[in-house]
């Protein structure tokens, strides 16, 4: 199962590097254009806000599953082991209703974006609207693994504030 799921992480820096490599290209391309010959790629932007987009939600997930997310731990170090733990369940269940909100929301996008365009090349906006679909989703996972880690006791679990806390989990994924 870690060999799978460290085979999606390197998945998705190799789709969050070719976005960016494809939004480099036309960007520095339709500069080029413009200055050098006074013309441009109008689908460039559009693709290039479309990579964006991506590759933001993208590294979101990326950022969650490696908890390189930033937070303020220094509250919860100060609370006895049990209360921690409490404090990180609330928490979690907190995530999980706020990333169900995000993913009723993107849904609503795909479907609405499936009869509507985008301006130049005309694809449909709903493979903007799915980043966030995915990103959603990626996350209830990944926050719900981690909460039954944390209710099940298990030692694999990231309980912000826990002595050690994410570096055993970082050192683990390879990093």
């Amino acid at each position: 199962m870690k060999h799978l799921v460290l085979r999606l992480e390197r998945t998705v820096e190799y789709m969050m590097a070719l976005a960016l490599t494809i939004m480099v290209v036309l960007v520095f391309g339709n500069v080029l254009l413009r200055y050098a010959f006074n013309s441009g790629l109008a689908a460039a932007e559009e693709v290039a806000r479309l990579m964006f987009v991506w590759l933001i939600f993208l590294g979101a997930i990326l950022a969650l599953r490696q908890h390189a997310h930033l937070g303020v731990t220094l509250v919860q170090a100060m609370l006895p082991r049990l209360a921690r733990r409490a404090c990180a369940v609330i928490s979690h269940l907190l995530m999980l209703y706020g990333l169900w909100l995000f993913a009723a929301g993107s849904w609503s996008q795909t479907v609405i974006g499936m009869n509507t365009f985008s301006t130049v090349l005309r694809y449909p906006t709903a493979f903007m609207a799915a980043s966030g679909l995915v990103c959603s989703a990626s996350m209830i996972v990944i926050v719900g693994v981690n909460l039954w880690r944390i209710v099940t006791g298990s030692p694999d679990a990231m309980v912000p504030g826990e002595p050690g806390g994410g570096q055993a989990q970082l050192q683990g994924s390879g990093e």
